[in-house]
């Protein structure tokens, strides 16, 4: 792995720490100012404008769902401008998961996230409570199959 790509997964890993941290600082030191996050349709104030909102919705999340999340798997382009993940963002308050990918870009200048979109593996559907891929075997492919424990 070229050193880009390392520098590209540590701060998305520093990023997804603060989330479930619930570190507002952290997670804002992951972005530009003027990040956005987008998600599919369905969510309220979407999409989230600014490091500071981004920072603030996930640790409202982590306050009123026990929202914690887990990195599955990372991929980093060759120019280190965009990666994309795998995750689970588990709602313990609420009994349920859902699984999905994000697409990253990166500012080329200081290495901090620009952008993320956000792609469901599945309509989040409330009667689940885990929302996946039907058929496929997280669990043989080392997925994890609980929320990380609370720090």
């Amino acid at each position: 792995m070229s050193d880009i790509a390392k520098q590209r997964e540590a701060i998305i890993r520093k990023y997804f720490d603060g989330c479930n941290e619930a570190n507002v600082e952290k997670m804002m030191q992951c972005f530009t100012k003027d990040a956005v996050h987008y998600f599919p349709p369905g969510l309220p104030d979407i999409p989230w404008r600014s490091a500071r909102t981004i920072a603030e919705k996930w640790v409202w999340c982590v306050e009123n769902f026990g929202s914690s999340w887990t990195i599955e798997n990372v991929l980093v382009g060759s120019d280190g401008l965009e990666a994309v993940i795998e995750w689970t963002h588990w709602k313990t308050k609420l009994g349920e998961a859902l699984r999905g990918d994000e697409w990253y870009r990166f500012d080329a200048d200081t290495g901090l996230i620009t952008e993320i979109r956000a792609y469901y593996a599945s309509r989040a559907d409330k009667e689940r409570p885990m929302n996946e891929l039907e058929g496929f075997d997280y669990a043989g492919r080392g997925y994890a199959l609980e929320p990380p424990v609370q720090r």
